[in-house]
């Protein structure tokens, strides 16, 4: 190899970052107004408001990091935690006064940049192709930020890097990280259903096809940190069969199956393990109370992908139709956003709903990540009803529908 070469590769070679120092914050006694505010390369609060909420950042460069937090003081405290965008971890939290608890959780962080291409190589962009959504977020930034929500009761927070398996998520807004309320995916809702052995990557997108994910160089993101080991969860459809959007549109018999394909082969030349998820249903109802298929060809070609590469396979599309018919016409707008005027993105509630469904399905059908399965039990067919799950909503507020319908 020569000088040149040698140094080309050098200078394109990702820098190895210095490893990062254990960081503990004490909170204890502290209430959201008396806390110092987030200023570039420190820690603070980043948001408060009236009920005692609040958002906290802490500086740290991309990579996986446990968080273990101390909950509880003087007051009485029911704590709901959210990272990033509004990912859920922790779901109401009681502890009593003067009682303090410790839970961990695992979060990934990442920023937008990709690693510069060999001499010679095609010249590509040196980060992901953002957009103003995905600057409004806290995804893809030099930032872990966490949301204490409900009437939270925090006394210490405690970060360190690790190194677990990623869990990946590739798909479209119903798999995506939605930045504000009342739009929620199952994605976000994921976390929580899982112990703190595996670290939840989710880069999906609103609006995303199989096509768009790549071209706007997610993909590359995501196989840039992926390693042997991991895993990979593919979910697209919704924009995928849209002909009306002719640079991207797979039709579901030949080139939708196609590109399923191409993601799987890259998945497995680095080792990681892809699994298919058949795409939700849209909430539309015949006479009958039955919900009507928008998206079967799609659903059955994952289904027939799946069986003949030996992937395994999550139906969401088979249970999502399920909850909504148990829930009915008059309950299942309540498990989408806009009070249900939104028949394609959830709520919440139903955001749960749907990632519980794959909770079940990763147990059943996955035996190497059922360990980490800690949600309960959950039964399609007889899901539990709005109001006997709440989940503390977030403080942002999406001023727009996401992209994709």
């Amino acid at each position: 190899m020569s000088l040149t070469t040698a140094l080309a590769l050098a200078l394109a070679a990702p820098a190895v970052p210095p490893p990062v120092p254990p960081i503990d914050i004490d909170l204890s006694g502290k209430a959201p107004a008396e806390m110092q505010p987030y200023r570039t390369g420190t820690n603070g609060i980043e948001r408060r408001d009236a009920s005692g909420a609040f958002v906290y950042s802490v500086a740290l460069p991309e990579g996986i990091y446990r968080v273990t937090l101390t909950l509880g003081g003087k007051q009485e405290g029911l704590t709901t935690v959210k990272a990033e965008s509004r990912r859920l971890f922790l779901r109401d939290v009681l502890t009593k006064r003067g009682q303090t608890l410790r839970r961990s959780f695992l979060v990934d962080v990442r920023d937008a940049s990709l690693p510069a291409q060999p001499a010679g190589a095609p010249r590509f962009g040196q980060t992901v192709l953002l957009d103003e959504r995905d600057l409004a977020s806290f995804n893809w930034d030099d930032k872990l930020t966490l949301e204490f929500l409900g009437q939270p009761q925090v006394s210490a927070i405690h970060i360190e890097a690790v190194t677990a398996p990623r869990l990946f998520l590739a798909g479209d807004s119903t798999v995506a990280d939605q930045y504000g309320e009342p739009f929620t995916s199952w994605g976000q809702m994921l976390p929580a259903m899982l112990d703190d052995h595996v670290a939840v990557a989710n880069h999906a997108k609103s609006g995303a096809t199989l096509k768009s994910f790549i071209a706007q160089l997610r993909f590359s993101k995501l196989l840039n940190q992926a390693r042997e080991g991991d895993w990979l969860f593919i979910q697209f459809g919704h924009n995928d069969q849209k002909a009306e959007w002719p640079m991207t549109y797979l039709d579901p018999v030949q080139t939708y199956p196609a590109w399923l394909r191409s993601y799987i082969a890259e998945a497995r030349r680095r080792g990681v393990h892809p699994v298919l998820v058949t795409s939700p249903e849209r909430r539309n109802f015949d006479g009958a109370g039955r919900i009507k298929d928008t998206l079967g060809a799609y659903a059955d070609a994952v289904r027939k992908v799946a069986a003949q590469e030996n992937v395994p396979l999550i139906d969401l599309n088979r249970d999502s139709i399920a909850i909504m018919q148990a829930l009915g016409p008059d309950v299942s707008p309540r498990a989408f956003a806009e009070d249900g005027r939104d028949k394609t993105h959830n709520d919440n509630y139903g955001a749960w709903l749907f990632a519980a469904a794959i909770a079940r399905q990763i147990r059943e059908n996955i035996p190497e990540l059922a360990p980490y399965v800690i949600a309960p039990d959950f039964d399609p067919a007889h899901p539990p009803l709005p109001d006997a799950l709440q989940i503390a909503p977030s403080l942002p507020l999406a001023q727009d529908k996401p992209e994709g319908t």
